[in-house]
């Protein structure tokens, strides 16, 4: 709706919650060409070159209950590969909760941090980090990280592919407050799920485990089979993945 665009910042997430706390209305966009302090999830650096990514962040005002915050990020990472594919057909996969990969490497990763009361979501702002024509990467991430350039070959628009983008989030963003919950995009969701029918280990506060996944529920959690036939829910926690970066 309103696009914020600024050629350094030091994080589009912190840029963004700051225009919320101004008032900046549901659907407010902040890209920035370069970050001096991009952010990860639990506190980690996020490299964000100049020139080279998509680094953005979205101002959502759902008016929905704290419980369903969650659930917007992984509508988001739905959102993204979508417009991935539209704009220049690429069909990444999820990696649940908040990362995009591409023949097992990263290409994005998704930064969801809320304000919100007792009873209402205050706001939500949304952080998208897109490897879009970075050329290489340092040789500690080579092995993990990629970009939409590197695996086509092609050099991409970026205004173009955030509109894309921006046009699945709005689609997506609309179902979602229909239902409070994710059963209208749930078997899109699963369709790009790396993790689905996958070997997963999950770390969890209490102590890690491993089983096999069976996609996730109308709340967004994972719904992990273990070893012994019991389903789990894992709502929040770091999952890795056999056969994706972090867990081979």
């Amino acid at each position: 709706r309103e696009v914020e665009f600024l050629q350094e910042t030091d994080s589009t997430n912190t840029e963004a919650r700051r225009l919320a706390e101004k008032g900046a209305k549901d659907g407010t966009l902040v890209v920035a060409e370069y970050q001096t302090a991009g952010k990860g999830r639990r506190g980690r650096s996020w490299t964000s070159p100049s020139g080279t990514g998509i680094w953005m962040s979205l101002v959502l005002r759902p008016g929905l209950e704290p419980a369903c915050a969650p659930m917007i990020t992984l509508l988001t990472g739905l959102a993204v590969s979508a417009g991935i594919e539209d704009y220049c057909g690429l069909k990444s996969q999820i990696k649940w909760p908040n990362d995009l990969t591409l023949e097992g490497k990263k290409i994005c990763g998704i930064l969801t941090e809320m304000s919100a009361d007792m009873e209402m979501i205050r706001y939500v702002v949304v952080g998208i980090g897109i490897n879009v024509n970075i050329e290489a990467f340092p040789e500690e991430i080579a092995y993990k990280a990629t970009s939409l350039y590197l695996e086509s070959g092609k050099k991409i628009k970026r205004s173009g592919m955030i509109a894309c983008i921006m046009k699945r989030m709005e689609e997506y963003y609309e179902r979602f407050l229909d239902t409070a919950d994710l059963s209208c995009m749930r078997k899109e969701y699963e369709d790009r799920l790396v993790n689905m029918g996958r070997k997963v280990l999950v770390l969890a506060p209490k102590g890690e485990y491993q089983g096999v996944c069976l996609g996730i529920n109308d709340d967004g959690e994972l719904l992990v089979e273990r070893e012994d036939g019991t389903v789990s829910r894992v709502m929040s926690g770091e999952v890795s993945v056999r056969g994706v970066y972090g867990y081979v």
